[in-house]
């Protein structure tokens, strides 16, 4: 995906030159080289791309348009996606793996980045793309297949557009927390959408959000009020769930949160002069003593001793 700040507006309401409008299509989801059909005078197209934790959702709205990712295309496109694809207005044609499908306002269609594809609108044409890392859907059991859309009548496709309309307004604003919650329903609807005869397996969806604690324990580590009842919260899940998270692999949240500290005012003895009295106020610890019984727990020596042995 593109290291451009999120979010991504890109409007071309003037006279638009084919460059900026296949900067605007190309930049939708993942690269694409764009055609317009004559004449390219007055060109529209605009996107918008929101983050929901690790995934992008992209709306995308514009006049008539061919494209095509092929090989140069494949090679610059920076990681492994599938995307999912749900036409709001107007029509699209689209190509992968010798298949072609004709999609109406309604429809979704999942496709693979990795994969040569084709697509055209021969009427404006209004869509959004859920933009998923593969790597996501492995960790949760969700191997999304490529191929044949989901109609808009089917129940598991109403909901998820439901969800998605409901969920806009909110997303400049989301939490943190309620972001990887929004994240890990919208996973669950568009497996319930595309895949309404198999349940996903609820215990699937715990590594993912166990990462997703992990960033929060990283992002506020010298935070001394830090404690399991907050970062549940945050993540609007039980302290219970919270802790099934750490057990899952033999641990406990208090203990991964200590030696994320641990490895933060080690890493500072070694790369820096910050007196042990700073690096435990910076880390989160009540005092230098409260530090030194933590630290020599774990390495068997006190942080002055430690970086002694180092410097010498």
């Amino acid at each position: 995906m593109s290291n451009r700040p999120d979010p991504l507006p890109v409007e071309g309401p003037r006279r638009a030159s084919p460059v900026e409008a296949e900067f605007a299509l190309a930049t939708a989801d993942l690269p694409w080289s764009v055609r317009i059909p004559p004449p390219a005078d007055g060109f529209r197209a605009s996107l918008h791309r929101h983050r929901i934790d690790d995934l992008a959702l992209v709306e995308c709205a514009t006049a008539p348009f061919s494209g095509v990712r092929g090989a140069r295309q494949l090679a610059g496109t920076d990681g492994d996606f599938v995307v999912v694809l749900l036409v709001d207005a107007g029509g699209v044609r689209f190509e992968q793996g010798g298949a072609e499908w004709s999609l109406v306002p309604g429809d979704v269609l999942v496709w693979d980045s990795r994969r040569p594809a084709r697509c055209s609108a021969d009427r404006p044409l209004t869509a959004r793309s859920l933009v998923v890392p593969r790597g996501i859907l492995d960790d949760v059991g969700c191997p999304l297949r490529v191929g044949e859309p989901a109609g808009g009548r089917v129940p598991g496709v109403r909901l998820l557009r439901g969800y998605l309309d409901a969920l806009h307004p909110v997303l400049p604003e989301l939490p943190a927390g309620s972001a990887v919650a929004a994240r890990n329903a919208l996973l669950e609807l568009v497996w319930g959408a595309l895949h309404p005869g198999t349940p996903l397996d609820p215990l699937a969806l715990l590594p993912a959000r166990r990462a997703a604690v992990e960033r929060y324990l990283d992002e506020r580590l010298g935070s001394s009020g830090l404690s399991a009842e907050e970062v549940a919260a945050a993540h609007n899940i039980s302290v219970r769930t919270l802790g099934r998270l750490f057990a899952e692999v033999g641990e406990t949240f208090s203990g991964v949160l200590r030696a994320k500290r641990i490895a933060r005012v080690r890493e500072g003895l070694l790369t820096g002069d910050v007196t042990i009295a700073a690096l435990a106020r910076r880390w989160g610890f009540f005092d230098t003593s409260h530090l030194n019984r933590r630290f020599r727990a774990v390495h068997g020596v006190s942080p002055h001793e430690y970086r002694r042995g180092h410097q010498s």
